[in-house]
């Protein structure tokens, strides 16, 4: 795909649920390299809008990414075009090693029969995705006993061994201690420099160490964009999360 081509773009999409709409004609372009992170306050729409773009969620309205419309597709359609997307908690293969996990997602496309079979050589990408997300050194370890930050590095590693073009990690720090944060700040950065990620957040201060442009939804609509600093100083923004302190600190 061409370098022009990588970006996430959303035209007027809206999510109805039994008359309830949880998404209200949201528009968006998440370039390329560009670590966009959504974020406001509790039922604002922030994960429905992923589940939109994903396929899990009916929708109406546009969601193209380069040239292709998602909307419309099935989930594992759009899985195939590059879209992956993690949730709050880790789904990964807990009996199965570190190796074992990237293998079979690298492998989607391969028989069942082959997919545990042990190989001479580990495929280039899985020895570089777990270089990538730093458990290189506990490639035998049991993913069931990793570390809750390692366990959501794995399940980003999962995607990167697809080829997913495009990341979408739904609160991809929650639970996680101040170093661990660091350090996945510090990944998203390394694999956001080639893909088009969306991260959504509730941790202001990480999102304040690492973001490079912020959407806010409120209420199912985009309320603020731009810079993190130009989004901060929005009054609007700074009405909605009146007496959350963090934010607007």
């Amino acid at each position: 795909m061409t370098m022009n081509a990588d970006y996430l773009e959303l035209s007027d999409v809206r999510v109805v649920f039994d008359g309830f709409v949880a998404v209200d004609g949201v528009s968006m372009t998440v370039l390329q390299g560009e670590l966009r992170f959504l974020i406001g306050p509790n039922g604002a729409g922030k994960t429905t809008l992923v589940d939109a773009i994903t396929g899990l969620a009916p929708a109406t309205g546009s969601v193209r990414f380069g040239r292709t419309e998602l909307i419309g597709k099935k989930v594992h359609q759009i899985a195939r075009l590059g879209v992956g997307r993690t949730f709050q908690t880790a789904t990964v293969f807990e009996e199965l090693t570190v190796l074992q996990n990237l293998d079979i997602a690298a492998g989607a496309g391969r028989r069942p029969v082959s997919l545990l079979r042990s190989r001479r050589a580990v495929p280039p990408e899985v020895e570089q995705t777990m270089e990538t997300i730093g458990l290189a050194g506990l490639r035998d370890q049991q993913a069931g006993v990793l570390a809750h930050g390692q366990k959501q590095w794995l399940e980003i590693g999962m995607l990167l061994v697809q080829d997913a073009r495009v990341l979408l990690l739904d609160e991809p720090v929650a639970g996680m201690s101040a170093d661990e944060r660091t350090q996945t700040g510090e990944l998203l950065r390394r694999i956001g420099a080639e893909r088009t990620v969306v991260v959504v957040e509730h941790d202001m201060d990480f999102m304040r160490s690492f973001a490079s442009s912020v959407t806010v939804l409120h209420a199912g609509k985009v309320l603020s964009e731009g810079k993190v600093a130009q989004v901060q100083a929005d009054p609007r923004v700074q009405e909605v999360y009146l007496g959350h302190a963090e934010v607007t600190s």
